[in-house]
């Protein structure tokens, strides 16, 4: 049933066209992802469809039995005063309005319990919440706080930090009753846990999904359409995002060679995919060699694409020495007595909850935080680039060409040309006509795209990335990715973006609170492996089912036939051949830590070992309880 429908919509800001006579179908059961560069009108477009903007021209239409829930990518709360559960329920369904009445009469109460009015309204709101079930929803709203990590449900909205402010609405969001949910860039201060929630909580529901997102792990596993909106144009994918990469590298194999630059990047990414990417199926091999062999045609250069050709200054052997460092604040401790040194090869991703010390540890490497104890040494050659949380000094009444000036007036790039401000930002994707633009009318992505030049301008040997990928479009973390692959020098990264973890760093810190940080070799999906690793030890061992004993005593007969003898025979050596392999796979694993190719190859293989080990100790159960029963059954003869 088609819920939402947009006709020849159009919309402009200025002289800039966001989108141009576009048209798109909204279907029940839609889990349509949004993407396109920084400032091509993603969240406008999200806007317009959800009824919060207008389009210039065309026509949107809505059917009677559709309903929207928006989360925008800032939410703006002017009634700073309401709570966060009155905030949760602050929308402008019937059944939201009795919630939030409900909640303003039960604190009135709460201040004066003898006023018998306020006694037999809140007795008449209890008859209307039982009648609309609404008492599920208020259920399902605290639920869902608890799981966004907010436990204080009277705490006042003014009083919280910004990425709080951001899960309260979108807990807002997801329990409004709608069935046609648009959320903008939901996965933004989320930790991997919560992320990981929010990718079940969506899969489960059956109602239509519109989101925009740079999260590519979080697309791949939930959205069924991809729609791409690229110059004013939109174009439309059934499927998830590496149906995306297919069908998009297609599309632009079919165009000018202006897109060249571009499609070699999209094959590279979904090569990458193929050959790393546990989580995704594996594809026919006839498939995977047809992309290889595009991925190796010679491709043209092409200016018009984002390229990050800067170079980076020389670094010597010693970086940073971190020795025995604490830090905290009050009462609460971030690290506690870590040392490290880096390595000038180094790719380090930092993970763990908010709030655990992961910014805190960056801005103590940046030399902008002096620990409570210990020592860091930095190198004398070392030049670090930091790309921060939040822009620091950007005027936003300054020209997009002045803010990168005050860095020099031109870059070197990798092979030693140099290279003007002005050709410097058409690489990074703004080109003249914007280049004298007020930083105020950019957008939030469009800046952070050009803070990153502004880092890369001084050219650094130690890059610090807090977050790089909030708010930065796809594309632009794609040709990220690939510069870092050829960045020579440390790279050290604070991201809950899985999918950019994996393509980018060999070793994890695991911030897990009270000052622990735990390392571990390898990417984000290994010590995802890992953690599950341990859950699985820590469980409860599995007791073997009556189901077994009841199919020995009433179908099998009580003797081996002459292959199970066999089988019972050898069995146990090999199992002890299968565990010694799985121990020097393990060991392989730790000696291929920088070579992502040889450690995903790794992985797989010390999976399919440990499937195959499973398999064995479970048969191993099986013939050695008949074995038991058979000399139980001759003892009784």
């Amino acid at each position: 049933m088609n819920l939402l429908t947009a006709e020849n919509i159009s919309k402009s800001y200025g002289n800039k066209t966001l989108f141009d006579k576009i048209s798109i179908g909204i279907n029940d059961g839609d889990k349509v992802g949004i993407v396109g560069l920084n400032g091509s009108g993603k969240s406008t477009l999200l806007k317009v469809l959800a009824g919060f903007d207008i389009p210039d021209d065309g026509k949107i239409t809505k059917s009677n039995e559709a309903s929207i829930g928006y989360l925008p990518q800032n939410s703006d709360f002017t009634t700073s005063n309401l709570t966060v559960l009155e905030q949760v329920f602050n929308g402008h369904s019937p059944v939201m309005n009795l919630l939030r009445e409900y909640e303003y009469t039960l604190k009135r109460i709460r201040e004066n319990p003898s006023d018998m009015e306020l006694q037999n309204k809140f007795f008449d709101l209890n008859s209307k919440m039982d009648a609309s079930n609404a008492w599920e929803i208020e259920s399902q709203a605290k639920t869902i706080l608890t799981k966004l990590k907010i436990n204080d449900f009277d705490a006042k909205i003014s009083t919280l930090s910004g990425g709080q402010k951001k899960r309260t609405a979108l807990a807002s969001a997801l329990i409004t009753p709608s069935n046609i949910l648009m959320l903008d860039e939901p996965t933004n201060h989320l930790d991997d846990e919560t992320i990981e929630w929010l990718e079940e909580f969506l899969n489960n529901r059956t109602d239509s999904l519109i989101m925009v997102t740079h999260d590519r792990f979080f697309l791949d596993k939930i959205t069924n359409k991809i729609l791409e909106l690229d110059k004013g144009n939109i174009y439309n994918y059934i499927g998830n995002y590496s149906t995306y990469l297919e069908k998009k590298s297609e599309r632009l194999e079919k165009q000018n060679a202006s897109e060249k630059k571009r499609q070699n990047l999209i094959r590279k990414e979904l090569a990458w995919i193929r050959r790393g990417a546990k989580a995704r199926s594996t594809k026919q091999k006839a498939r995977i060699e047809r992309f290889e062999t595009l991925q190796d045609k010679k491709i043209l250069n092409d200016n018009s694409d984002l390229e990050i050709t800067i170079q980076s200054t020389r670094l010597g052997k010693k970086v940073i020495n971190i020795d025995n460092i604490s830090k905290g604040f009050g009462d609460k401790i971030l690290i506690k007595n870590f040392s490290y040194n880096i390595l000038n090869d180094d790719r380090i991703g930092i993970i763990g909850p908010n709030g655990t010390g992961k910014s805190t540890f960056m801005n103590i490497l940046n030399g902008d935080i002096a620990p409570d104890h210990g020592i860091l040494d930095i190198g004398e050659t070392v030049k670090i680039g930091y790309y921060s949380q939040q822009i620091p000094d950007m005027d936003v009444n300054q020209r997009v060409i002045q803010y990168i000036q005050d860095s020099g007036r031109y870059a070197v790039s990798k092979d030693g040309q140099k290279i003007n401000v002005s050709l410097m930002l058409e690489k990074f994707l703004f080109d003249p006509s914007v280049q004298w633009t007020q930083l105020s009318k950019l957008s939030g992505g469009e800046r952070r795209r050009l803070y990153l030049l502004k880092v890369l301008m001084k050219y650094p040997n130690v890059l610090l990335l807090d977050e790089p990928t909030n708010d930065l479009d796809i594309e632009t973390l794609t040709v990220l990715e690939d510069y870092i692959e050829g960045f020579n020098g440390a790279v050290i990264t604070v991201s809950h973006d899985r999918y950019f973890l994996d393509k980018t760093v060999d070793k994890i810190f695991s911030f897990e609170g009270n000052g622990k940080i735990t390392e571990y070799t390898g990417n984000y999906s290994y010590f995802h492996q890992i953690e599950a690793e341990k859950k699985q030890d820590t469980a409860p061992t599995k007791k073997v089912t009556k189901k077994i004993y009841n199919r020995v005593n009433t179908e099998k007969p009580l003797k081996f036939t002459y292959n199970e003898q066999l089988e019972f025979n050898e069995i146990e050596s090999i199992i002890e051949d299968l565990e010694y392999k799985l121990d020097e796979k393990k060991k392989e694993m730790q000696e291929a830590s920088s070579n992502y190719e040889l450690l995903s190859k790794l992985l797989e293989e010390k999976n399919n070992l440990e499937t195959e080990l499973d398999k064995k100790i479970d048969r191993w159960t099986y013939l050695t309880e008949l074995n038991e029963k058979i000399k139980a059954a001759k003892k009784n003869r």
